[in-house]
């Protein structure tokens, strides 16, 4: 059977981590998916999509959309103030669907989306393409293998991201990766930093988990890099995942004193073939072909986002 997919939502990061794994999949896996419909409200920007990455037809309008396709699923990039309507109405039509993070613009529009998706039951993933990186799930598998992950670390350095929503709208990223890698969060204790000279707060989360590992994040919007990295430390090992552009992605694993794993991504190699994006095209097609659900689902990311939009309650109160 060849599954009917529509993506909602033709911006920028649609255009890089949504249309361009979905073209590529469609080219690679001949018959198993059609791109039925690109949908905009500005409709040139649809139909753009549809000359540069093969769906059928643009529309200006869900609902236009809706009434005219029958999907067998949907992928969904919003602004985040639409993110839990426009989800809201896929899932009460039980159309699985993507669902692009932060979930909502505040605590209370996340919760009541994943309240939304316990009642309606409908099969749907939350896009958080760091759990999907190739780099990070080999350095995570090995690092089992060679014993017990004792401490994880991230750091996240943008350029000029000094937006107040950082924290729970991009930052969510690298405390669900660690999520992700070392378990629950039993408790947390946030720094904050902002003193005369920095455009912005930059964070310094520690962290607790429920497996008795200890973390830390570096939350640095205003660096000067577009830069992410992710460490686990046991037990005579350390692994180390980079991810940038280019050639700045990397793994590097050490045992003891000694290299065992060191990989660099080609200069050449498509950005969503390294940072998840395709891999999560690949997770949200088999779960629709194989009828099981795709993960992570809203409820999986939820303590996530929680954590995050706790903290920027945090820097309020303080007045930081």
């Amino acid at each position: 059977m060849t599954l009917r997919l529509a993506l909602v939502g033709c911006g920028e990061h649609s255009k890089e981590s949504h249309a361009a794994p979905l073209a590529r999949y469609a080219a690679a896996h001949a018959g198993e998916i059609t791109l039925v419909a690109a949908c905009d409200l500005d409709l040139a920007r649809a139909e753009d999509f549809c000359r540069e990455f093969g769906f059928n037809r643009a529309y200006a309008g869900l609902d236009e959309l809706l009434g005219n396709e029958q999907l067998d699923g949907c992928v969904t990039v919003m602004p985040v103030e639409r993110i839990g309507e426009v989800a809201a109405v896929l899932l009460e039509r039980r159309i699985p669907c993507v669902i692009e993070k932060p979930l909502g613009a505040t605590l209370a529009d996340v919760e009541r989306l994943a309240q939304l998706t316990r009642d309606t039951g409908t099969p749907h993933m939350v896009s958080v393409n760091r759990r999907f990186m190739p780099y990070l799930n080999r350095a995570a598998a090995w690092a089992r293998a060679a014993g017990d992950i004792q401490y994880v670390r991230a750091t996240m350095v943008r350029h000029k991201r000094d937006e107040d929503d950082f924290i729970w709208s991009t930052a969510i990223h690298a405390l669900d990766a660690l999520r992700y890698l070392a378990g629950e969060i039993k408790d947390y204790r946030t720094a904050f930093h902002h003193p005369p000279g920095l455009s912005c707060v930059w964070y310094l989360i520690s962290l607790n988990f429920e497996s008795g590992a200890i973390g830390q994040i570096e939350v640095l919007p205003t660096g000067g890099v577009i830069e992410e990295s992710y460490e686990l430390f046991g037990e005579n090992l350390r692994a180390r995942v980079v991810a940038g552009s280019g050639p700045q992605r990397s793994i590097h694993c050490w045992r003891g004193r000694r290299l065992e794993l060191e990989e660099f991504a080609r200069e050449d190699e498509p950005d969503d073939l390294r940072n998840g994006s395709y891999q999560e095209v690949e997770e949200f097609i088999r779960a629709l072909r194989t009828g099981t659900r795709p993960a992570p689902t809203v409820e999986d990311i939820l303590p996530s986002s929680r954590i995050c939009f706790r903290i920027a309650e945090e820097i309020a109160l303080t007045g930081v």
